[in-house]
């Protein structure tokens, strides 16, 4: 008598049109290259920092920055704004505080100069043949261009932020994304390397991907999943091959 198949079904990729993307952390290690651009701005002022323990603490403000908008006390801000104000609230913890203007500028534009993952502009390619693909990130637009003019992203559209003119996890980020291709949630998938991200996608009916991220922040990055997701993966060309049409 054979025994039963215990195997686990494979996830449906039916019916899904389009595939959205968190950037920050899950397509770009923004660690390294905020550490890297930091120090190429401020060392050769004479200053000598951790350069990864200030992009930590720069990153330790991003959700805090965002919370006056999300709960209505302030009104929509570009995240190139909001990162300047986090920048200008981490600088006396470094001895930063007299930095000028200028040089504040310089440092906020590191966020456009990241790189991608290794793994990402072949899997992103493989996966443009059958999909709509877009970056729903709290990044704004011209930071978002900069980031796929950079590492080749081959976007069909920027969706995000700055389009809802509301920051993830608001539901409108995910429906304005959702509307904009003319598509229903069930044909979205949103693919990130935060649970909490995606755990609001699906609240408004949207699929979800975890793409495994631990070198993010090491110690604090998540290997896995903490809530249910249709497929996880540990890079976008596992992505690409679970997806395969």
């Amino acid at each position: 008598m054979s025994k039963p198949n215990s195997a686990k079904a494979e996830p449906s990729a039916d019916g899904i049109r389009a595939l959205f993307f968190d950037v920050f952390g899950t397509l770009v290690d923004w660690r390294t290259g905020v550490a890297r651009e930091a120090e190429a701005v401020l060392k050769p002022l004479g200053f000598h920092l951790d350069w990864q323990a200030f992009a930590d603490a720069w990153r330790d403000r991003y959700q805090p920055g965002m919370e006056p908008v999300r709960s209505g006390a302030m009104p929509f801000a570009k995240l190139d704004a909001l990162h300047l104000q986090m920048l200008q609230n981490i600088l006396p913890s470094f001895g930063l505080e007299r930095i000028s203007t200028s040089v504040q500028h310089q440092l906020t534009m590191a966020w456009h100069k990241l790189d991608a993952w290794n793994d990402v502009r072949a899997g992103l390619e493989r996966l443009r043949r059958d999909y709509l693909l877009a970056p729903v990130s709290n990044g704004n637009i011209a930071l978002m261009c900069d980031l796929a003019r950079r590492n080749q992203f081959p976007w069909d559209a920027i969706l995000g932020a700055e389009l809802a003119r509301n920051y993830k996890p608001m539901p409108e980020v995910y429906r304005t994304a959702v509307e904009a291709f003319d598509l229903e949630p069930s044909q979205c998938m949103m693919c990130a390397a935060h649970s909490s991200d995606l755990k609001a996608a699906a609240e408004n009916g949207l699929r979800t991907a975890f793409i495994a991220r631990p070198e993010e922040q090491p110690g604090m990055s998540e290997s896995s999943p903490t809530v249910p997701v249709n497929f996880s993966a540990q890079s976008i060309e596992e992505l690409a091959d679970r997806l395969s049409i």
